[in-house]
């Protein structure tokens, strides 16, 4: 049974959640609040691969006395096995709770709805799907990927009004704001790898870090190259990140993303050129978008998404769940595509 406060409290529960995106892969991120006579007493959330799991830091945190009768909510079912750290059930029992609400379900196959079996057979009373949606979404990659080993796919670009990736003489070699590009570049501590084309590589010498982010761990940096030959003084084989670049040579891009999964990677960025972004999409690899309008006509012959394309209109691929957001005098334009016959 569902009470009126729970969607409030796991949205507080969510909000603790938020603060490890980007740290814990490829462990999925989770929030958890304590909640005892209407107030919440105390807090967690999972920091990193190997530490506590989101409900034993809120446990841990809770004052003297305050677990008896408690209602603990958590963003993601308990975990029920051991792992890195002892299950999550058995300290959930131990402390004598009296009531747990779960947002989203463990997409383990081999694992979901184990804990949730587990309290119940000792008594202990569940709700789960409270925000469930929400609450999923946050760990959209490591769904993904613990189901079917692959990573979650970002295609991330910036462009001109009419589609293109062509810079204007005089200008810069911006065609986005400063303030959309500081947007774009906070999606890379979000993601456990960035990928870029060659091409990307020897005319951009581009960083892929994450500068003036705290806390943010290096994603893996991925360079797609048909014949290996890259400048070797550029900044991805010469900075302090240099041993997290991998170079893939002459490798579809369905190989390396596959070879990703089982390294562990969750979640790709992938930033560019405009050849490897067609690649992505003519191989229907692409699980999110996010492309980075700016209100300027270029005109040219650089197409920020080429490849072969899809031949009608019918077989294109369409968003869903599609947002817009204004960031300074530029759009974002975000989804999820989904092709052909698969778009209802």
């Amino acid at each position: 049974m569902t009470e009126p406060a729970d969607e409030t409290f796991m949205w507080a529960a969510l909000a603790e959640a938020r603060r490890g995106i980007g740290k814990v892969s490829p462990n999925p991120t989770v929030g958890a609040v304590l909640v005892r006579r209407s107030r919440i007493v105390s807090r967690g959330y999972h920091r990193a691969s190997g530490l506590p799991h989101a409900e034993i830091e809120c446990l841990a945190a809770a004052p003297p006395g305050s677990l008896r009768r408690a209602t603990l909510y958590v963003t993601l079912e308990p975990c029920s096995t051991t792992g890195r750290t002892p299950p999550c059930t058995d300290a959930i029992l131990g402390a004598g709770v009296g009531r747990v609400v779960i947002g989203a379900t463990d997409p383990n196959p081999r694992h979901g709805g184990r804990g949730i079996d587990q309290l119940c057979a000792a008594g202990i009373k569940v709700t789960t799907g409270i925000l469930g949606t929400e609450c999923s979404r946050l760990n959209e990659a490591f769904n993904k990927w613990i189901v079917t080993g692959k990573p979650f796919v970002i295609a991330k670009c910036g462009m001109s009004l009419d589609g293109r990736l062509t810079r204007s003489l005089g200008e810069g070699q911006w065609l986005t704001s400063p303030v959309a590009r500081r947007h774009a570049r906070g999606l890379r501590t979000e993601v456990d790898a960035i990928l870029i084309g060659a091409e990307t590589l020897r005319r951009d010498n581009p960083r892929l870090t994450t500068p003036g982010i705290g806390g943010a761990r290096q994603p893996w940096r991925v360079v797609l190259s048909r014949s290996g030959k890259l400048p070797p003084a550029a900044h991805l084989f010469s900075d302090r990140f240099a041993a997290r670049t991998l170079v893939y040579r002459d490798k579809s891009l369905r190989r390396v993303l596959s070879d990703l999964g089982r390294r562990g990677v969750t979640s790709v960025l992938i930033e560019g050129g405009g050849d490897t972004l067609g690649q992505a999409f003519d191989a229907r690899l692409v699980d999110k978008v996010q492309f980075y309008l700016a209100p300027l006509l270029t005109g040219g012959p650089v197409l920020a998404v080429p490849g072969k394309g899809a031949g009608e209109t019918s077989a294109g691929a369409r968003l869903l769940q599609t947002r817009f957001e204004k960031i300074g005098p530029d759009l974002i334009v975000s989804g999820y595509p989904r092709w052909g016959e698969t778009a209802g």
